[in-house]
């Protein structure tokens, strides 16, 4: 029995003996062989912008396209949206890289984009054969509701073509404005549907435009100061700012706090409020005015007539001035 045992030592030492050696020889780098660079004309695309498409606003994307440079260089670039881009719509004519700093440089490889109906092209002047190009499709008012795709197409001296899909994107029905001044009797009526503050000779002549009124109060024992109040309030603060006697539309408002649209913060965080958000938000029961509003606050609105919700965000606010700066996305129902 003992001799048995000798020998079924001996074996598994020999077979862990063997196991050891071929796991050394298994994990023994292998030679490493450069992968061979592909040399026919090649092209990709990102897009660059974030958040809801909307109307009036960039979408930005970056078109990289490439072949080998014994093979020849690059002819032409161009981008095809399913929808026309507004006026500003451009694809650049210069190639961009990120230096040792990370700020981006530009290099003119081409000339100043043509666009037409809705083709945009760059035809390349320099010697190249890669190059990353930034398209800015301007969001058209016809697009709102819809959705956009885009066709990428590069174009060498080989007389080889490259094309590359992007889309479908949704384009938002959002309305928005940025930094629009309010101040206390003077600049003071806003109207949701028109998305601007009316002068005091437009609010005479036409009251039922009226959605909110601005005011600044510095009140003891209150914290009432910047302020946003329904012209049809049961509020004693609006005798003196030569409201129409006929603006009585009481709009819902809901105040929140914290709430930074990116678009209209432009703030290193936040979130992006989008078409759902307006459709989906409960203002049942809120009141018809809100107080104390700081910057970086914001406030939910449902006009009289149901017709347009808004998000309103303080940018900023002057107490001294009695003044703030608002930006608005306004949604039609």
């Amino acid at each position: 029995m003992k001799k048995t045992k000798k020998l079924k030592n001996g074996w598994y030492g020999a077979a862990l003996l063997f196991l050891s050696g071929a796991l050394i020889l298994s994990c023994k780098d292998k030679e490493y062989v450069a992968p061979v660079a592909k040399t026919q004309l090649q092209n990709d695309v990102i897009k660059r912008s974030i958040g809801p498409n909307i109307a009036g606003l960039n979408m930005e994307f970056a078109y990289a396209m490439a072949l080998g440079p014994e093979k020849g260089k690059l002819v032409s670039a161009k981008v095809e949206a399913t929808i026309p881009g507004a006026e500003g719509t451009f694809l650049e004519h210069r190639s961009y890289y990120t230096d040792g700093g990370g700020q981006d440089v530009g290099v003119a490889v081409g000339e100043p984009s043509v666009t037409s109906g809705n083709v945009t092209t760059v035809n390349f002047s320099k010697d190249t054969s890669a190059a990353t190009l930034r398209f800015f499709y301007r969001v058209p008012e016809a697009a709102k509701g819809q959705e956009v795709s885009f066709k990428f197409t590069a174009t060498a001296s080989t007389g080889e073509t490259v094309t590359y899909d992007m889309g479908p994107y949704h384009i938002t029905k959002m309305d928005m404005r940025l930094d629009i001044p309010v101040q206390d009797s003077v600049a003071a009526f806003i109207s949701i549907g028109e998305l601007r503050v009316l002068s005091q000779e437009e609010a005479q002549a036409n009251p039922d435009k009226i959605d909110l009124v601005y005011l600044y109060r510095s009140i003891p024992g209150i914290t009432f100061n910047h302020s946003l109040i329904s012209p049809g309030a049961n509020s004693p603060y609006l005798a003196a700012t030569n409201l129409p006697a006929a603006a009585k539309r009481i709009s819902k408002v809901r105040k929140v706090w914290g709430l930074r649209d990116l678009h209209l913060a432009r703030a290193q965080f936040g979130i992006f409020i989008d078409d759902p958000d307006f459709e989906q938000i409960d203002l049942a029961g809120m009141p018809d005015q809100a107080i104390n509003m700081r910057a970086e606050s914001g406030a939910w609105v449902e006009t009289a007539d149901k017709s347009y919700r808004a998000y309103i965000y303080f940018n900023s606010v002057n107490n001294g001035g009695k003044k703030a700066v608002v930006s608005v996305k306004r949604y039609k129902m």
